[in-house]
């Protein structure tokens, strides 16, 4: 038996190693690459603070999630105590006054759909209004030239530096002597049309588009108007999408201004909704049970939208030259 062996002669061509791209090469080194002391210790300190920031919200759905009764039997379980829908169903107004009362709520009842209602008009409204005047002004400051321009840009940036607590006095006296208390246009209107921040991210992003499309419409006969609503909005979508979520959660979260201003449920907000319904608690303790479930409730939508638009938002801020 004969091994037959491959022939080698003139037209065997040599085969040669596949060439390896820089980008793969470098690559698989950082794949490879062992971790070093100073970054196993990054991680750590990312995991650390990780945890403390996400620890809080875990402790209130434990809470919530627990019967309020039962709570002072075992306060530093780490899971929930005597596990209990009831604080949702207190939110809801699920459960009856006895149920309540014998939970350890204090029966009351809470209009919680008004509230989240009011919540809902009051942040949507705000959020629609206030983005759509702030991009024209950011618009006006970016684009147009008139005198002044600069020197009223510049008071709106010192508007900025204004702490909240000198203005609340004032809106409130302006709010009364329009009759607008205790109505949910009084809770709106101070930050209905216009916000410095608002403006200022705009107007960053509006100085980055190129002028030469702008000049080309303009020739071809359109208007400032209609370049700034078929040209710039368009174009200007993401940052628009980022400020308006920004806004929402703001308004959302307003509570101080909203307690001033609502007596009733018919413009009281979820936010302060909280604080009544922690008022109502009875003499024997406070609801805590109720209290954290309302408190989840409230705060649910906000960390839906901040999980599902995080990376946008960071993005349209960097790429608006905001450092």
């Amino acid at each position: 038996m004969s091994t037959a062996t491959p022939a080698v002669g003139p037209s065997a061509a040599p085969v040669s190693p596949a060439p390896v791209s820089p980008a793969s090469g470098a690559a698989r080194a950082r794949r490879r690459r062992p971790l070093s002391p100073g970054r196993i210790i990054a991680w750590i300190v990312m995991i650390v603070i990780l945890l403390v920031t996400l620890f809080p919200f875990y402790w209130m759905l434990r809470t919530a999630l627990s019967s309020n009764t039962a709570l002072a039997t075992d306060p530093t379980s780490l899971l929930p105590v005597d596990f209990s829908l009831g604080g949702f169903e207190r939110v809801f107004g699920l459960q009856d006054v006895e149920t309540a009362v014998s939970q350890g709520g204090s029966g009351a009842s809470i209009n919680f759909w008004r509230y989240l209602l009011n919540s809902v008009i009051v942040a949507t409204v705000i959020t629609v209004v206030q983005t759509f005047s702030c991009a024209m002004a950011a618009y006006a400051f970016s684009r147009l030239r008139w005198r002044g321009r600069e020197t009223v840009f510049l008071i709106f940036l010192g508007a900025m530096m204004i702490p909240q607590i000198f203005t609340l006095l004032p809106n409130f006296i302006l709010i009364k002597n329009l009759h607008l208390v205790d109505t949910l246009l009084g809770i709106m209107l101070p930050t209905l049309f216009i916000s410095p921040f608002a403006i200022f991210f705009l107007r960053q992003f509006f100085n980055n588009i190129s002028r030469e499309v702008e000049e080309a419409a303009l020739i071809d006969g359109a208007s400032k108007p209609r370049v700034f609503f078929t040209l710039i909005l368009p174009i200007s979508s993401a940052p628009l999408a980022t400020l308006a979520l920004l806004t929402y959660m703001t308004a959302w979260n307003e509570y101080f201004w909203s307690l001033m201003v609502s007596y009733t449920d018919s413009s009281r907000v979820l936010t302060v909704a909280l604080g009544v319904f922690r008022a109502q608690s009875p003499q024997t303790g406070t609801d805590w049970a109720g209290l954290m479930a309302a408190t989840l409730v409230a705060a649910a939508p906000m960390l839906i939208l901040f999980v599902l638009f995080a990376k946008r938002i960071v993005n349209s801020i960097g790429f608006s030259g905001i450092k």
